[in-house]
């Protein structure tokens, strides 16, 4: 029988010109199904096959897991009873138990025959893939195979790609048979196989799209910097010109418009706003509103927004209909864009004033007189006061020196105090961390740093977010939440 399996394997690799390795995946997958049968529930079957011999061992497996989630006893076992049976075993790992391997002969000829065919097609699909990205390709055109629950399956020569019904440009209709073009959005590699995914909603997409009308783009005369999609209604795209006698806009229109033209066509009419890209944001952000005239600029480089203030008569142009207009200008540019009116903005600046004339009055111990001043001398915080060049505040008319040495000490006081009672809440936050088994002092300052201060709270964490916050292991991180939780578990059995 070894035998029989080798000469099958060696036969199905020559056939379909695979990796041996993929046929005997395939036949291993076929021999555990088999197996499997065996069982009046459904279990988790290992079947190895050795390369040389032919010959193969099958097991029932489970996998191990912390004592309070074993969900599924067939598949899981708690990790204090697989400790019974193996010291060293680890979360995750398995334990395995070896079964009688079943006859090769026994099994259905043809559900062996289905599960290898369908390995292979998988590796030659994967081999098609794998040649198409080589190629380094953004887009794809093909016609349209077939629906699936809204979804197109779209075939390109060999290749098959897919593009979900998300990805369609709203109110298009696709059917059978349709010819598309489309923006190669990602690779999935699902049970199924891997698969292009597309888009047709994608900012690249329009990008692309351009490069194939503009030759000076695919020449790197001009470039496209940034692009922002309302899919089917409006998008906006910032040109950036590297040779001054090329106008980048005008290039990007074309003769009577042909070439912007040729793209909306593409995108089922959707309209293309085409603008310079600036190196200064706020003047980038200028250009990106347009048409709308902008009467002033507020830049707030630590919230990454500006308040943008325009006339009353360019208000409704500004944000645009249903604020289309503001969003895709936010979404070009990376700022959080605020549209106001100049008597908003005046309240708003007002209001800023007042606060900050306040918090100065608070914490510099000063009269209303003095926290006036420097808010009208440009200050707005407390390391502003404190650190900028004392040249600087020896400027101000309204104090002298003695006065600026007093502000300067007062504020580097009022800073010390903030940061002695910052330490002590991250003391505290540490003390309640350290009792979460497992955990140090490194890492409960880390936690509470990034304001996780209780152990409630890192409870509440799923693995991938307090990876992501902290940059803390995966697997280190899966351990801290699931010790933190542990008093949930106990709660619930008592």
């Amino acid at each position: 029988m070894s035998r029989e399996i080798l000469l099958l394997v060696d036969a199905l690799a020559r056939e379909k010109n695979v990796d041996k390795a993929i046929v005997f995946g395939a036949l291993e997958q076929a021999l555990a199904s088999a197996t499997k049968k065996r069982f009046h529930e459904d279990v988790d079957v290992r079947v190895s096959i050795d390369p040389a011999t032919g010959d193969y061992q099958s097991f029932r497996r489970w996998q191990v897991v912390p004592d309070e989630v074993v969900e599924s006893p067939a598949h899981q076992i708690a990790l204090s009873e697989a400790q019974k049976r193996s010291s060293d075993i680890k979360l995750e790992e398995f334990i395995e138990q070896p079964l009688e391997p079943v006859e090769f002969g026994r099994i259905g000829a043809q559900t062996a025959k289905q599960v290898i065919l369908q390995k292979i097609r998988d590796a030659e699909r994967e081999q098609i893939l794998n040649d198409f990205l080589a190629r380094n390709e953004h887009l794809i055109t093909g016609v349209i195979k077939r629906m699936e629950r809204g979804n197109a399956i779209i075939e390109s020569g060999r290749l098959e790609a897919a593009l979900p019904r998300d990805q369609m440009i709203p109110k298009e209709n696709l059917r059978v048979g349709d010819r598309v073009r489309a923006y190669v959005w990602k690779t999935d590699r699902a049970s199924r196989g891997p698969q292009l995914v597309l888009s047709r909603t994608a900012p690249e997409f329009i990008s692309r799209l351009f490069e194939l009308e503009v030759p000076e783009l695919e020449d790197g005369l001009l470039e496209i910097k940034a692009a922002a999609r309302d899919p089917g209604s409006r998008a906006k795209i910032a040109v950036l010109s590297k040779d001054r006698r090329i106008d980048p806009i005008g290039t990007c229109v074309g003769m009577r418009g042909s070439r912007v033209q040729a793209v909306t066509s593409e995108l089922a009419g959707e309209r293309v706003d085409i603008i310079l890209w600036a190196e200064d944001p706020a003047q980038f952000v200028i250009n990106a509103l347009a048409p709308a005239e902008v009467s002033k600029i507020k830049v707030d480089e630590e919230a990454h927004s500006m308040d943008i203030v325009v006339d009353e008569e360019n208000l409704a142009q500004a944000i645009g209909r249903t604020g289309q207009n503001v969003r895709l200008a936010s979404e070009l540019t990376g700022w959080e864009l605020n549209i106001m009116t100049m008597e908003e903005s005046q309240k708003k600046s007002e209001e800023e004033a007042t606060r900050v004339r306040t918090m100065f009055m608070d914490k510099l111990d000063v009269d209303e007189e003095v926290a006036e001043i420097l808010v009208q001398e440009g200050f707005n915080t407390l390391e502003e006061v404190a650190y900028v060049p004392i040249s600087e505040m020896q400027e101000i008319e309204s104090f002298d020196e003695a006065t600026v040495n007093e502000l300067r000490s007062r504020a580097r006081n009022a800073l010390l105090t903030q940061a002695i009672a910052s330490e002590e809440q991250v003391e505290h936050d540490i003390e309640d961390l350290l009792k979460v088994e497992g955990m140090d002092n490194d890492t409960a300052r880390l936690l509470a740093a990034k304001g996780i201060g209780t152990q409630e709270a890192l409870a509440d964490f799923a693995t991938d977010d307090l990876v992501e916050l902290t940059g803390i292991e995966g697997e280190r991180a899966k351990q801290l939440i699931m010790a933190a939780r542990a008093p949930w578990f106990a709660e619930a059995s008592s």
